[in-house]
């Protein structure tokens, strides 16, 4: 399976959790800390207008939805579903093979080819898949063929810093590996706000 393969499965996991939403459990508290779902989702709208740049060579100045900025909810309108897949549809229509290629600069990685960025959003997806659902009480299996992947990206690249991934959690001894990905990324599966 290559990095696009990889990358369009984490966004269909991620568009499932969010078709699965009901409408009023768009404001309730998310995974990450200060964070509501809709904020999860604004950040996710974000990083898709922010390759949406990158894959075109834009400039893309917005922060607004950035790691760890408040409120990124203000991106999301009425139809949380519909702005998620109208700002997905449009980063994917320009991720040609030029633009996979192109070198882009990032805060957290420096510079890389934009393939190798939408490797780490495949990560993102996965942990904000999780962030969305789980909460909210729905039942979050995320793609067993991709964990392992994001599992071995996560621990290479470590994003313990404002904004980023909370300490580590240590699961159960049994706990399986989507347990013990999310436990790596801060994430107590355990943990119900529902």
């Amino acid at each position: 399976m290559n990095i696009m393969d990889r990358y369009t499965r984490a966004q269909d996991g991620f568009d499932r959790i969010v078709a699965a939403l009901a409408p009023e459990r768009w404001d309730d508290p998310s995974a990450c800390v200060d964070w509501s779902a809709r904020d999860v989702l604004g950040h996710v709208v974000w990083g898709q207008e922010l390759v949406r740049h990158q894959a075109t060579g834009q400039q893309f100045a917005s922060r607004v939805g950035a790691p760890g900025a408040p409120n990124p909810g203000q991106l999301i309108g009425a139809d949380p579903l519909g702005t998620w897949r109208a700002a997905r549809a449009a980063a994917d229509a320009v991720l040609t093979p030029a633009a996979l290629a192109r070198v882009v600069s990032t805060r957290a990685f420096g510079e890389l080819p934009l393939e190798g960025f939408l490797v780490a959003l495949t990560t993102d997806f996965l942990a904000h898949t999780w962030d969305i659902g789980h909460p909210a009480g729905l039942e979050v299996r995320l793609d067993p063929d991709l964990v392992p992947g994001c599992f071995a990206w996560s621990r290479q690249f470590d994003m313990r810093l404002p904004g980023g991934i909370g300490p580590e959690l240590t699961p159960a001894p049994d706990a399986d590996e989507q347990t013990r990905f999310l436990a790596y990324l801060g994430r107590d599966a355990s943990a119900l706000v529902a």
